[in-house]
């Protein structure tokens, strides 16, 4: 059996849809792009997109079966995060 998606172009979602579908503010999507927390996005002249499958993707790396389960991976919440080095100007910031 064939997939009906499968002759479709790839979505791309704008911030405020990317947002809704995460079930996330507009704000809390913007600032896990600025803090490089959140996820995949591309720059389309000065647009912000989302593919589907990466905010999939990203929303499943927090997927657990249990309050104990480590899980795949963490959604980190969208804040600086001091072990994460912020490259600035091509220079490594002290």
């Amino acid at each position: 059996m064939t997939d009906p998606n499968a002759a479709l172009p790839q979505r791309y979602l704008r911030t405020p849809e990317a947002a809704r579908f995460l079930s996330l503010s507009g704000r809390t999507l913007e600032k896990h792009r600025t803090y490089g927390t959140g996820p995949a996005y591309r720059k389309l002249g000065g647009r912000v997109v989302y593919a589907l499958e990466d905010l999939k993707a990203w929303a499943d790396r927090g997927a657990k079966t249990s309050t104990s389960d480590p899980g795949a991976g963490t959604v980190l919440p969208a804040k600086r995060h001091a072990a994460v080095p912020r490259p600035y100007a091509g220079q490594v910031r002290r």
